[in-house]
């Protein structure tokens, strides 16, 4: 007789069901369909996402969180970016449970559905001139709202490609819905680059960066109705065949796999904490060096471009060398790069800045983004593998991630001394790559042979 697990739910197996969970089994059209409903989603869940980042950083202070001091205006504004973090564990659990229990596809479909509303409600809002201090509060309320939804959408997401894919392509898989968080980034860079070009600066500030939040709701549609010509992961359809199903997920998680958490936590230090000063903070930096808006988005727009095609080509290559040596190397060249890369954006000038965060952003952070969905896909078991890589991920992202552009700009805006960032990024470096040393790397391994 077959051991079972604590809380597994035990029915009767339907003798007659004869259908095929191997994943090698499944025809490329298939794959296909996941993978352009795994990227499709994740790339509009982070436009919405990072749109906020972004405008935290060059708009939301004075519109929403004024003050004389203009710092001031700016940490209160990235205080709200952070809060998200801390409720993105909380999305983790809550919808990681409904998809281990119920399914990956119907999570997924709630969602992109509630972060897309969330978004679009913010393009609404009135400002903190017509409301006064409820517009902070609402605009906090929305946020809080986007970041439960990221936190159940980034594991489904990655589940929908990971468990679709063959075992030598997992690296490959795994890499497309993480370059969703690079295509939300573009495109919602460039819609306002586009906006700080076509309008006048009084414009913009008064209705223009309106725009972007409304136009989420034309791509959520889009999201969800490609991800509706999507079925069930096979390894779900498994469990469920099985009668395999775990009743309380996040309890089994802490019974028998707890170490993975804890090294899904560490690991992602460096990816996060890395990804937000890049891709966020450096906007509002270079800003208060003399640059154009127009000209710090335009870097981020162009590296998150480079980005995508190099993580691709990384996911494919973990599929040859590991993905545990790799995730070691990128770990290391970020620690060798943050000090460069303050330096060159310092100098001023547009060509370096461009170079600096294409090559931090664009080529170093890209080797652990590339990553990070299959390295903790394949930590945990199918039962639930839902909940640990999104407790995982959304834990590391709370403790580092959302506080990263609020600690950067709380370093330099008090002591004007960028070098205390790269001891910042020097900490994290330094977890993560005692978190991935101790993790063992299953590249071509079958997904559920554990």
């Amino acid at each position: 007789m077959t051991d079972l697990k604590p809380g597994t739910i035990v029915r009767p197996i339907d003798e007659h069901s004869h259908e095929s969970f191997n994943v090698e089994d499944i025809d490329k059209g298939t794959r296909i369909k996941a993978l352009m409903g795994s990227a499709v989603g994740s790339t509009v869940e982070w436009y919405d996402f990072f749109l906020y980042g972004t405008m935290a950083s060059v708009v939301f202070g004075p519109l929403f969180f004024p003050s004389d001091d203009a710092l001031t205006s700016t940490l209160l504004s990235l205080a709200s970016f952070a809060l998200a973090f801390l409720v993105r564990p909380i999305g983790g659990v809550l919808f990681s449970h409904i998809g281990d229990r119920i399914g990956r596809k119907k999570t997924l479909v709630f969602t992109l559905s509630l972060m897309g509303v969330s978004t679009a409600l913010m393009g609404l809002l009135p400002t903190h001139a017509a409301i006064g201090a409820w517009a902070g509060v609402l605009l906090t309320l929305l946020r809080l709202i986007q970041g439960l939804a990221l936190g159940g959408e980034w594991g489904g997401g990655v589940l929908l490609a990971v468990e679709y894919s063959p075992r030598r392509k997992r690296g490959f898989y795994g890499a497309v819905p993480q370059t969703g968080a690079l295509l939300g980034l573009a495109l919602g860079n460039l819609t306002l680059w586009f906006l700080d070009w076509l309008l006048p600066e009084s414009a913009f500030l008064s209705w223009g960066w309106r725009i972007p939040f409304l136009l989420s709701a034309l791509l959520v549609m889009f999201g969800l109705w490609i991800r509706a010509k999507v079925d069930e992961t096979p390894a779900f359809r498994k469990i469920k065949a099985e009668r395999k199903e775990v009743k309380v997920p996040i309890v089994e998680i802490f019974k028998t796999q707890w170490p993975s958490v804890l090294k899904a936590i560490g690991a992602k230090f460096i990816e996060t904490s890395t990804f937000f000063i890049f891709a966020t903070y450096s906007v509002s930096y270079a800003v208060g060096l003399g640059y154009t808006r127009g000209q710090a988005l335009g870097a981020v727009l162009f590296a998150a471009v480079v980005a995508v095609p190099c993580m691709l080509a990384l996911g494919a290559l973990s599929d040859r060398i590991g993905r545990k040596p790799m995730y070691l190397v990128g770990t290391l060249l970020a620690v060798a790069y943050i000090f460069p890369y303050f330096w060159m954006v310092n100098q001023k000038s547009v060509l370096l800045l461009t170079l600096a965060t294409v090559v931090g952003f664009g080529a170093i952070w890209s080797i652990y983004g590339a990553l990070m969905g299959t390295f903790l896909a394949e930590s945990f078991t199918a039962d639930v593998r839902y909940t640990g890589i999104s407790l995982g991920y959304q834990v590391g992202a709370a403790i580092v991630g959302g506080p990263a552009p609020l600690i950067a700009t709380a370093l330099v805006g008090t002591t004007n001394n960028w070098w205390l960032v790269g001891v910042f990024v020097a900490a994290c470096a330094a977890i993560s790559f005692v978190a991935v040393l101790m993790t063992r790397d299953r590249s071509g391994q079958v997904l559920d042979s554990h």
